[in-house]
């Protein structure tokens, strides 16, 4: 069954829970309930990006508050426990990264936290630590405004990749 079918047939109670697993904003999710029946995968991915611009900047940040942080060991919170086994499988770039790479990704996290006071959101889909850490780095530079759209648009990317993989 295709994701959208899936969402499509689903009672709101299960295309809730679905659609929380692909997004953690409130809004965003409840803007999706809305919009279906999809009828289509491009259906589905145009209403997730529309929905998904409509949404304030704290339900962006919502969202945001539902992803670990790049390189963080401990996935067991119970807080990620609805997409614990999906970040592992997006943030795979960082398994096998040196002590050191894992370091400066701590190191770096905690700096972006501080600076934008949310998590650093990057989609980490086939991304190196090492790729990761750099655009963690380089997005420091970047005043809140311009960040907050760059980590918006990041989450939009999870988001469909998230949603083509709903089963």
């Amino acid at each position: 069954m295709e994701p959208w079918q899936r969402l499509d047939a689903a009672t709101p109670e299960e295309a809730r829970r679905l659609l929380f697993m692909c997004c953690g904003s409130t809004g965003w999710v409840e803007a999706m309930l809305a919009r279906r029946p999809f009828g289509s995968t491009r259906a589905l991915l145009e209403a997730a990006d529309d929905a998904w611009r409509i949404q304030s900047a704290e339900d962006w940040k919502e969202a945001f508050s539902h992803h670990p942080k790049i390189g963080e060991r401990h996935l067991q919170q119970d807080r990620f426990a609805s997409t614990r086994h999906l970040s592992a499988a997006e943030q795979a770039g960082v398994a096998g990264a040196a002590d050191q790479v894992r370091a400066d990704l701590a190191d770096a996290n905690r700096v972006y936290e501080t600076r934008f006071g949310y998590v650093f959101i990057i989609c980490a889909t086939g991304k190196s630590a090492a790729e990761m850490l750099t655009a963690l780095r380089s997005r420091l530079s970047n005043d809140p405004a311009t960040e907050l759209r760059i980590a918006a648009r990041e989450q939009a990317l999870i988001t469909a990749i998230r949603l083509r993989a709903l089963e």
